[in-house]
């Protein structure tokens, strides 16, 4: 019969930890072992599994990739990469490491990081875990040509030094709170479970070894799990000798989700006691780490946590360590050979201010190179929008307005609170704003700080692919306002040129919603058309109050494929007009596009055929002309 060794066993016989042991039966590299009672148990005549630390658990070594540099051929790109191990010795990495130093430098307790989606948080956070964390690899490897290893011994002893507790809620994304409660769990479970080596710690009581068995058994009730952070970081100082790190990756998806479905108030109150217990007083703490979109400091899910630090978007504190610089671009850009293209990426992807940085975001940048340079809204499809929708479903005229002069290149000046939450969206047609501007929808113009925490900012668009988003994700979400099934018949009459059925549309469209908008005006009509054109953005490059011949045309809809017509709207409204006057203004804009030589721009882009309308607005009544100009030479 096979006789069996424990992972103690091995850890004696082999030198070698048992975490490291653990993780080398998990991945299936000790042949014959297998999990009796949650513990592995290893044949006794196994072999010790070779030494990868030199090349990395992921096969590239960086003898290999300085190989493939020397080569000439160009390192992958890091599409949706977030394991900092793999994205640096595998792929072009932009160096981010002297994060760790700053860090280092500051010692801040409980750091809290607030960025949009996809500015490379999660990559950060990983990114800490290995530098940080204790392994039985030399985890050294991944940073010895990086800059923090330039900075000499100072920051190189605190390598390898910590315990490290790492969380991730980004994947909590549920319809109800027993199902978000079980997911929570089971994240929870997995991190127990890869510090599994505490249940032979001949450190650690009976009583701890008996919880973290009933939590890995899944027979922990809800107020163990609440507690997870706060009893794992005891056992691990207790068993090392070392308080732990903890890091909690995108914090705040399962409080979103509990507001958009409804478990708000259970999930806040279950996440307040999981982060207090591991963040606030905890001695069994070196550094915390959180990332999230929004602070929501107000929620008093971190009550009395006085040691955190929050870094917004408007603060200079690492603003330049989520997302790329522009001379981070402009070297990426080199490196792929595409120098000449640094101005479009400028155009379409940059603008963003964290602090006082200048900012581009990193996902679309990434994903402008991989598509061969040829500029898309990479981030559009890369999240959840269900808060947004939730918030404009419910806009009043004046923030309507507001939005839509957004679309025309213009700025204002608005109240920032970067602690907004949730509730307050529902509550205070203000907080959109501040919502916007963290959620990576505007930027920050400028901003001022008169009101404690509050700001006093200047908000833009940042770039022309938020723009495409905006008119795409921000403006179709006013479905209580512009029902899809209309949208479509109208967009329909404008392709087509079907002029009574685009009057017909419109009237029946103002019969239903113009008593939501009682100071309707131009600029309300303005939006609304713009807003009934978003979804033939695909087709169309939507622009919106620019200047073109001899004046600023309302709407151009330039096409993509030069082969479909280009279409010029221009917009008047009256009140109280009479059918007569109506008409004429109908033909008065139809006669401005003609008479400023609005055409002009996209026939010098090589636009053959351009529809041209004039529509005016008096109430709820529209008239409609129209002719079709040919540029054909």
């Amino acid at each position: 019969m096979a006789e069996y060794m424990t992972t103690k066993e091995a850890s004696e016989k082999w030198d070698i930890t048992e975490r490291r042991i653990n993780v080398l039966c998990k991945e299936g590299r000790i042949p014959g072992a297998y999990k009796e009672n949650k513990r592995w148990v290893i044949p006794m005549n196994a072999v010790k599994p070779a030494d990868k630390r030199l090349k990395g658990e992921h096969g590239v070594s960086l003898s290999e990739k300085k190989v493939t540099v020397k080569s000439g051929k160009k390192l992958p790109l890091p599409i949706g990469i977030s394991d900092y191990r793999k994205a640096s010795d595998e792929y072009y990495y932009v160096d981010k490491t002297l994060l760790i130093r700053d860090v280092i430098d500051e010692r801040p307790l409980v750091s809290l990081f607030t960025r949009p989606r996809r500015f490379g948080k999660t990559l950060n956070m990983d990114m800490l875990r290995v530098f940080f964390e204790r392994t039985e690899e030399d985890t050294s490897v991944y940073f010895r040509d990086k800059k923090i290893w330039a900075c000499g011994k100072e920051y190189q002893k605190y390598q390898g030094k910590y315990p490290v507790i790492f969380v991730t809620f980004k994947d909590v994304k549920c319809e109800d709170w027993e199902t978000a409660y079980d997911l929570i769990y089971k994240v929870l479970r997995n991190e127990f479970e890869r510090h599994s080596e505490l249940l032979s710690s001949d450190k650690i009581s009976l009583y701890e070894k008996k919880y973290l068995t009933g939590l890995l058994q899944g027979e922990a009730n809800e107020n163990d799990v609440a507690l997870a952070f706060l009893n794992l970081s005891r056992m691990l100082h207790i068993h090392y000798g070392t308080a732990p790190i903890i890091i909690i990756d995108e914090y705040d998806t399962p409080i979103q989700q509990g507001h958009v479905r409804g478990y708000y108030d259970k999930v806040i109150d279950f996440m307040r006691t999981l982060f207090s217990g591991g963040l606030k007083d905890n001695q069994h703490l070196s550094y915390g780490f959180l990332t999230g979109i929004l602070r929501v400091a107000k929620e008093s899910i971190f009550s009395g946590l006085n040691n955190i630090k929050v870094n917004s978007v408007l603060d200079n504190r690492y603003s330049e360590y989520f997302g790329f610089t522009p001379e981070e671009v402009q070297k990426m850009a080199e490196y792929y050979g595409a120098s000449e293209k640094y101005d479009e990426l400028c155009e379409w992807y940059d603008g963003y201010r964290f602090g006082k940085t200048e900012i581009f975001n990193p996902w679309s940048v990434i994903g402008y190179f991989n598509n061969e340079c040829i500029p898309r809204a990479f981030w559009q499809s890369t999240g959840s929008n269900d808060i947004i929708g939730e918030v404009l479903g419910n806009a009043t005229t004046e923030t309507y307005e507001k939005l839509e002069s957004l679309m025309q290149g213009k700025s204002f000046i608005t109240r920032i609170d970067t602690g907004v939450i949730y509730p307050q969206l529902q509550n205070n047609q203000s907080s959109i704003y501040s919502f916007l501007l963290v959620t990576g929808y505007l930027k920050a113009v400028t901003n001022d700080q008169p009101f404690g925490d509050d700001y006093m900012c200047e908000v833009a668009l940042p770039n022309k692919e938020i723009s495409y988003v905006y008119s795409k994700e921000i403006l179709s979400k006013f479905e209580n306002v512009i029902p899809p099934s209309i949208a479509n018949a109208i967009q329909e009459a404008i392709y087509t040129m079907d002029i009574p059925k685009l009057q017909n549309k419109l009237e029946n469209f103002l019969m239903q919603t113009i008593s939501f908008h009682d100071a309707a005006n131009e600029t309300f009509y303005h939006g609304l058309v713009l807003g009934l054109c978003a979804i033939l953005d695909n087709q169309y490059n939507i622009t919106s109050n620019r200047e073109a011949g001899n004046g600023r045309f309302d709407i151009q809809m330039l096409p993509l494929n030069k082969k479909l017509p280009g279409i010029l709207i221009e917009l008047k409204a009256g009140k109280e007009c009479t059918e007569r006057k109506l008409n004429e203004l109908a033909e008065t804009a139809l006669k401005q596009i003609n008479d400023r030589r609005y055409l002009v721009e996209m026939g010098a882009q090589g636009v053959k055929d351009i529809i041209q309308y004039g529509i005016a607005f008096s109430g709820k009544s529209a008239r409609v002309r129209a002719e079709i100009k040919s540029l054909h030479i």
